[in-house]
């Protein structure tokens, strides 16, 4: 689900306070574009909380509809719910895997951690880290 939430940026001492009015959250940045990073990931962990409770998730509100002051820009925030789900999922998965015997017998015996040199092994062949 991509979808995008109004924001309300307001410049304070050496920051920006940043308010999502939809979901009646808040957070800040160091600079803009921090602050804008914080907020969509204000958005998203907020957004799969409500998911995972069964809770409904508000629609965003229309952004010509909320009022600032001076001071304060109004933007859009946006995400993909789905997307932020999966690179934030630390869940663990079992998997059954093949090798062979000698191989086996030579990781034991070396006291190699199989969960974590497949970890390492497919994170290094999907350029991640």
């Amino acid at each position: 689900m991509k979808t995008a939430y109004p924001v309300i940026l307001t410049p304070a001492k050496r920051m920006y306070a940043v308010t999502i009015p939809d979901l009646d959250i808040s957070t800040q940045g160091a600079d803009i574009p921090e602050a804008i990073s914080m907020a969509r990931d204000a958005i998203g962990m907020w957004i799969c909380y409500e998911q995972d409770e069964g809770r409904t998730i508000p629609a965003p509100s229309d952004i010509a509809k909320i009022k600032t002051n001076a001071k304060e820009t109004k933007t859009l925030v946006d995400i993909d719910i789905e997307e932020y789900r999966r690179a934030h999922d630390n869940r663990t998965v079992r998997k059954n895997l093949t090798l062979p015997s000698w191989l086996n017998e030579r990781a034991e015996n070396a006291g190699i951690n199989f969960s974590q040199a497949l970890q390492k092994a497919l994170k290094q062949q999907l350029g991640i880290e």
